[in-house]
């Protein structure tokens, strides 16, 4: 029985560019529906509410614990009010080298009155939302920008390596003060490191 390259030298060329051109064309059709396997899944995040338990709350006769009973606790709470609780769910598309993409986004805001009695309800989508962008301006901070020569020549006469070599009753334990001024740490002979 001839192998493949036997019945492959045996074809005449232009029956070798139509067999090259099939086992390209199937090649590249493998390779694409490859790339389906590979292709992002969407994930869900964030309080999934269904639909259901959302709209079995009533503005003034449902409270803060048949919120808690239908959709659990809210993903975040208002800063500065406790009386507003805030729900956020999102489905997001991972993305190479960059953030996920969300392709829906809901989130409900409850507001309560200080009694705890749900006051309003609000549904925002994906549309509702406006993008914040990051500013590249930075913040200045006072005192830190130096110079190389500021730099060089400001540690001139901080280090002295012969300074504090013996304490002052003539020992070498590495100096008569510790770090601040302080008379404890290593180097003291254990003097500063006792228990009360």
């Amino acid at each position: 029985m001839p192998g493949l390259a036997t019945i492959v030298t045996s074809l005449r060329p232009r029956q070798r560019q139509k067999l090259a051109a099939l086992c390209l064309l199937s090649g590249m059709g493998l390779l694409t529906s490859g790339c389906s396997l590979f292709s992002p899944t969407p994930m869900d995040r964030g309080s999934l509410i269904e639909p259901a338990d959302y709209k079995q709350l009533q503005p003034g006769t449902s409270n803060r614990a048949d919120v808690l009973d239908l959709l659990g606790s809210p993903t975040t709470k208002a800063t500065f009010d406790d009386n507003t609780w805030i729900y956020i769910s999102m489905v997001t598309v991972p993305t190479p080298v960059s953030f996920p993409d969300v392709i829906k986004q809901q989130v409900i805001v409850l507001n309560f009155d200080p009694a705890g009695t749900l006051q309003s309800m609000r549904e925002l989508r994906l549309k509702d939302g406006k993008n914040v962008t990051m500013s590249s301006d930075t913040t200045p901070t006072p005192g830190t920008k130096i110079n190389i020569m500021q730099e060089i020549l400001g540690n001139v006469g901080r280090y002295n390596p012969m300074s504090g070599m013996m304490n002052q009753n003539g020992g070498s334990f590495g100096g008569a003060t510790g770090p601040m001024g302080s008379n404890n740490g290593p180097g003291h002979g254990g003097t500063g490191n006792t228990l009360p």
